[in-house]
């Protein structure tokens, strides 16, 4: 006699919509909206996290999306296959829960990882430092749409409906998540603590469900086991992204818009460093209080020697001198000229520099007159004209592209006044294979000024001149004030004028402008060269 066995009613969290309860049913919706601000975060946040390395350049942001577009597709299809071979939740909040794992894990690791891959190609390292870091995390968030979508959905009827509400919830998520970390993460945070926090909401939200909903106390207890676990990876990566070395100290670390800013002192000497990503952009001695970078004694001594009319020791004709600085840095070559009586103007994008130029690198505030904003935009509408302008606005190895074009060079041109000249810093190579950079500002700036001149010295640094005087004469430089142990460089500066072949390079424009891709070996060159030096500092 066969013996009928009674049918098995599977779990709430195994079948269909009917079956889901309504607190079940409301709590996949947040976890939509929170894994989908999660996926924003981390492709936002993991190019920012690279850039000390790596730099901000279209090869890494064109990497981090890239591969999130492709870790989206991949775990957009994970979860669709999964879901069709079983409809356990908790495999779901599993795959979350690995995700907020690794990301804790990111956190001490990008460095390493980093490094790893500094050597190559900049676009082949972004490409690998971003898929090694944050591919997996993001295939993982990704599969939350699919596996809900199946989850919520007992009949085709109801197939739309639950696949826009998940879309909009997710896609609200996303928005908020892009809010969040663009207005209000980076610049008050570390990237390190928001990685952090990150991954400790994506392991909590997997946590509460097994607590709620899960079954047994074995994947209770291995929930929380991991969530401690991501706790602890990540408190350990947070500690080690602080400043640890045996000849320097850091006197400031605060997050930005443009960067993670440092201030490092020496611990036996009197030595100052202002860092952006790691990067070092300028240095200081404490003691007699000048910059100890040639870069800063050549900004301000071209200006002099080809525009005499610019203000010295107070002693200005009957107009008034102006200059313009187009990017402050820590304010050293803006406060030259205003020592000498001259009323300058600074032009700087990002606004938490300044506290960190008052507090660490004597620039008085009062003295000069600072707008916020990008360059390009002040020139554009720009009704003043001026003696000098200086163009030292650098990100981390290179001056922005959109202020190097003809279009740029126009406008700085308009803001001049006819005897007055344009200074800029770069590092642009002038001879050799990758001379393209050089020689394209040089093609640039001879379609715009009537003349231009090159100084370049030894450490890298090449500075351009160019002014609507039919012909440039310099005056010869004061170095009284340069600190002593750069003067051997301004001077072999000043006296080494270099004149790049323009057949070597392109008229730059705002509609075509691919130095970022034909001068990346130099760049990676240079990023590599002050990455590796910071990191022995």
């Amino acid at each position: 006699m066969r013996v009928k066995k009674k049918p098995v009613t599977p779990a709430p969290a195994e079948t269909g919509s009917a079956a889901v309860a309504p607190a079940l049913r409301r709590y996949l919706y947040v976890t939509a909206a929170i894994t989908g601000a999660a996926i924003m975060i981390v492709e936002i946040l993991g190019a920012k996290m690279l850039s000390p390395y790596l730099g901000t350049s279209h090869f890494v942001w064109t990497a981090q999306i890239a591969v999130t577009l492709v870790a989206l597709a991949c775990g957009y299809y994970a979860g669709g296959w999964l879901v069709d071979r079983s409809l356990q939740l908790g495999r779901l909040y599993a795959c979350i829960l690995l995700a907020g794992l690794y990301l804790a894990l990111t956190i001490g690791l990008r460095e390493a990882v980093a490094y790893q891959f500094l050597g190559l190609d900049l676009a082949l390292g972004s490409l690998l430092s971003s898929a090694v870091l944050f591919f997996p995390p993001l295939a993982l968030l990704a599969m939350v749409g699919p596996f809900c979508v199946r989850i919520l959905t007992d009949s085709v009827s109801g197939v739309g409906g639950n696949v826009g509400r998940l879309t909009a919830l997710s896609t609200l998520g996303s928005f908020v998540g892009t809010v969040l970390i663009g207005y209000l993460l980076i610049p008050h945070l570390p990237n390190s603590l928001t990685m952090y926090f990150t991954a400790l909401v994506l392991a909590g939200i997997s946590c509460v469900y097994f607590l709620i909903w899960g079954r047994g106390t074995r994947s209770q207890t291995t929930a929380l086991a991991a969530l401690v676990g991501a706790a602890a990876l990540g408190y350990g990566g947070v500690r080690s992204d602080r400043w640890n070395s045996a000849s320097t100290e850091e006197l400031f670390r605060g997050n930005s818009n443009f960067g993670l800013l440092q201030v490092l002192q020496q611990k036996d000497g009197a030595h100052r460093y202002y860092l952006n990503d790691y990067l070092t952009q300028n240095t200081y001695d404490v003691t007699e209080k000048k910059s100890i970078s040639m870069f800063t004694y050549m900004l301000h001594g071209l200006a002099r020697a080809y525009a005499p009319q610019v203000s010295r020791n107070g002693t200005a004709g009957p107009r008034l001198d102006r200059v313009l600085c187009v990017g402050m840095g820590v304010g050293i070559v803006p406060m030259a000229f205003a020592h000498e009586g001259a009323q300058v103007d600074i032009v700087e994008i990002n606004p938490a520099v300044l506290p960190v130029a008052a507090n660490y690198f004597n620039f008085d505030p009062s003295k000069v007159t600072i707008r916020f904003a990008d360059g390009r935009q002040y020139l554009n509408q720009c009704a003043t004209q001026y003696d000098a302008i200086i163009l030292d606005a650098f990100l981390g190895d290179s001056c922005p592209s959109h202020l190097m074009t003809r279009e740029a060079f126009t406008a700085m041109s308009r803001a001049l006044k006819p005897d007055g000249v344009l200074v800029m810093n770069t590092f642009a190579e002038l001879e050799g294979e990758r001379d393209f950079f050089g020689a394209s500002l040089y093609k640039t700036l001879t379609n715009v000024f009537a003349s231009v001149r090159i100084h370049s010295g030894r450490n890298g640094n090449t500075l351009f001149v160019g002014s609507n005087q039919a012909q440039l004469t310099c005056a010869t430089p004061d170095l009284s004030g340069v600190y002593s142990g750069c003067a051997a460089q301004v001077k072999e500066a000043f006296a080494t004028l270099r004149e790049p072949d323009p057949a070597h390079g392109q008229l730059l424009t705002d509609d075509f402008n691919p130095v970022e891709a034909r001068d990346a070996a130099n760049r990676e060159a240079l990023r590599r060269m002050l990455a590796l030096s910071a990191k022995q500092r």
